[in-house]
């Protein structure tokens, strides 16, 4: 094996230096060294042969393709984020906030297989007696659960090849350390150093694993982007520690479809996948109320019926309010002057309080038409019908747009009871829908008139 000596790279012009310091000597930038790791022999780095294969050239009508079946994750829910369960030899990421539930649906799903499959759970962020505390209190079946407490990433392969599990948890990325770096856990090399370590024996040894990630108080992957490169599947686990509702989202997938969502409920023996969430994300006022509109939007390959609320209000101040829960407040801005212009609804001295019922965050431009509808309503007081749906993309010329899947989109609310929509002309249905009034608009004066 080709001997390996520490180095320090550039992350802005990717300069080499021999020691750390506070500049880099090309470049010029501030603390932008970072610990790594070169071979001694530059012709060949034995850590790295054999990772992505032989190294041979081969035609693509001589790859023989053997399609292997997916594991189930025993929760139906997170099969649906996964594309259709685990793919041997994939590598999934999973993030969250704290106290959201990562390891507790981590658990969960290895007590759910691990009567059928060989299964691992490697912890370094808790001990051996909390974990059997928590699978005992969720009242789990994991008697043929393996445990293993280590941080050393070289010492859990070693446990691993001689154990031999189909299936493996790293909680979490953060805690683990490879020896061949003198940085503390949870460095940006460490981080980068170990995952590379932990994917590339996984896709040798043909193994499912999963690999818990910590966030930022910004919401997004503590470490290194290139985690996100290097793991097959990324989930980010979202919903908030006082709610008992949980969305898993896939915003990177290489076997499924991205932006697959699942639903979970927490209650007190653990998360439960939710079959039909379109029931939790609505209100269902006894009677109409202001500034309520139920949208349909659509969530991977399953349309959703989601309440948004809107409440406006008189300004006080000289620099009105614009705030948004589960939708871009960019966006917003930028619907209200669409608003002003092209129908004459001015709200320059009004604040504007948006709010997605459920803690579902809408990223799709489906939400523009309810979300304006919704606003002039509580600006107006104008009591909409609970049983109308509404979806649509606004154009800053005041059009109204059509969005992808507008049948389907029709045909779900229509099987949780809502008896009219105002949908964009371009997806009018070709046929009829049973019980279901159709109001296709083509500008957005013309959705304001049937308020």
């Amino acid at each position: 094996m080709a001997k390996t000596k520490l180095t320090y790279s550039c992350r802005s012009c990717g300069a080499l230096a021999p020691k750390w310091s506070g500049q880099c000597a090309d470049c010029g930038e501030w603390n932008t060294l970072e610990e790594s790791l070169s071979s001694a022999d530059p012709k060949k780095t034995a850590r790295f042969e054999g990772y992505a294969g032989r190294s041979v050239i081969t035609s693509i009508e001589d790859v023989s393709l053997e399609e292997e079946p997916r594991l189930s994750s025993g929760l139906s829910e997170l099969d649906r984020a996964l594309g259709g369960g685990l793919v041997p030899g994939s590598v999934t990421l999973i993030g969250g906030d704290p106290g959201i539930g990562k390891s507790t649906l981590l658990l969960q799903c290895m007590a759910a297989i691990s009567s059928e499959y060989p299964t691992l759970y490697v912890t370094g962020e808790e001990s051996l007696q909390q974990v059997t505390l928590r699978a005992r209190r969720l009242g789990l079946p994991a008697k043929n659960l393996r445990l293993l407490t280590e941080t050393c990433v070289e010492t859990i392969t070693a446990h691993a090849q001689a154990d031999k599990p189909q299936i493996m948890v790293i909680d979490s990325i953060q805690t683990v350390y490879t020896d061949g770096m003198q940085s503390a856990p949870g460095s940006v090399a460490q981080v980068r150093e170990s995952a590379a370590h932990l994917v590339r024996y996984a896709k040798q040894s043909n193994i499912s694993m999963f690999v818990v990630g910590h966030v930022t108080k910004e919401g997004a992957l503590a470490g290194p982007r290139v985690l996100e490169h290097m793991v097959d599947t990324v989930l980010y686990f979202e919903g908030d520690t006082n709610s008992r509702f949980r969305v898993i989202r896939a915003i990177k997938n290489r076997f499924g479809a991205v932006n697959e969502l699942g639903v979970f409920v927490m209650e007190e023996t653990g998360l439960k996948p939710v079959k039909n969430p379109s029931a939790l994300f609505l209100s269902r006022h006894d009677e109409p109320v202001a500034g309520s509109v139920i949208m349909v939007t659509r969530e991977g390959s399953r349309p959703l019926l989601v309440e948004a609320q809107a409440l406006v209000t008189s300004s006080h101040g000289s620099h009105p309010r614009r705030v948004t829960l589960g939708l871009e407040q960019n966006r917003l801005n930028m619907l209200l002057a669409v608003l002003q212009r092209h129908a004459g609804v001015t709200m320059h001295d009004q604040d504007v309080f948006i709010n997605i019922v459920g803690g579902v965050r809408i990223s799709e431009t489906a939400a523009d038409l309810p979300v304006l509808l919704a606003a002039v309503s509580s600006f107006r007081d104008i009591t909409l019908d609970n049983k109308l749906a509404v979806f649509g993309e606004v154009g800053l010329s005041g059009e109204v747009r059509p969005v992808t899947n507008g049948q389907e989109r029709l045909i779900e609310a229509q099987k949780h009871g809502i008896t009219r929509a105002i949908v964009p002309f371009a997806n009018k249905p070709r046929s009829a829908i049973k019980g279901l009034e159709v109001i296709a608009v083509k500008r957005l004066t013309d959705a304001l008139e049937h308020l």
